[in-house]
């Protein structure tokens, strides 16, 4: 009877060291595989808004790019598309981070009567990425960053991504990404009124950034098309 005892004790520990083992191994796979995660940068009730950043998606052991969504309020659709699409997209290349910029206080809405760059919401997004996103950026050992927008069709092309800085690793980054979509062209407005606040300094200070930008009125299906072509198109670039 102790000699059975002892066997059946034998085989439990190994039973459970065997657990132990699967257990650990699973924990490793998944530490490796990454999982994304909400963390809150900015939540002040002095300002028009908050400051999220979704951070580690894709691959955590690879190059960090960031997209940054909501700097203007009225272009939430095409926000809402990239938050949508990345997070739920497998087998990247690179780890991304969204940051994500979300204006409580003077959002308006389109045919309100005032010109998108009358809208108070836009400056405060403005304010807000300066405020926070940009240093995140630029101390966060980012590669490269995408500033996500939309607009109501005013430019001679409606999908396009663009440096508004010529002759910097942003504007090789942008053309590289167009010659690589289908329906995307690169396209260089005369002016940008939000350029300074993030893609301008960026740039400057070494983190190569451009803009993306959708046609505020296209089909959902379009936006999310589009943003596949954007999304895989960065995924694929060759990063310095």
């Amino acid at each position: 009877m102790k000699k059975e005892y002892i066997i059946i004790t034998i085989l439990i520990v190994i039973i459970l060291i065997f657990c132990l083992l699967i257990i650990t191994t699973l924990n490793n796979q998944s530490n490796s595989n990454g999982k994304s995660y909400r963390e809150t940068i900015a939540n002040n009730s002095d300002e028009p808004g908050s400051v999220e950043v979704i951070k580690n998606i894709g691959n955590p052991n690879s190059k960090k790019i960031a997209y940054v969504v909501g700097m203007h309020p009225l272009e939430h659709l095409t926000h809402e598309t990239l938050v949508e699409i990345l997070p739920n997209m497998s087998n990247l290349n690179y780890c991304y981070d969204i940051y994500v910029i979300n204006i409580t206080e003077d959002v308006g809405y389109y045919g309100d009567g005032l010109d998108n760059y009358e809208n108070p919401g836009r400056q405060n997004g403005q304010n807000l990425a300066y405020k926070y996103v940009y240093p995140e950026i630029v101390n966060g050992d980012y590669e490269l960053a995408v500033d996500v927008h939309s607009n109501i069709g005013a430019y001679d092309f409606k999908t396009f991504v663009f440096c508004p800085l010529k002759e910097c690793m942003g504007a090789e980054y942008a053309d590289n990404v167009s010659q690589n979509c289908e329906n995307i062209t690169y396209y260089a407005p005369q002016s940008t009124t939000s350029g300074s606040y993030l893609t301008i300094p960026l740039n400057e200070n070494g983190i190569p950034a451009f803009y993306f930008e959708e046609y505020s009125f296209a089909p959902q299906y379009e936006k999310d098309r589009h943003m596949l072509e954007l999304i895989n198109a960065v995924d694929n670039l060759n990063l310095n």
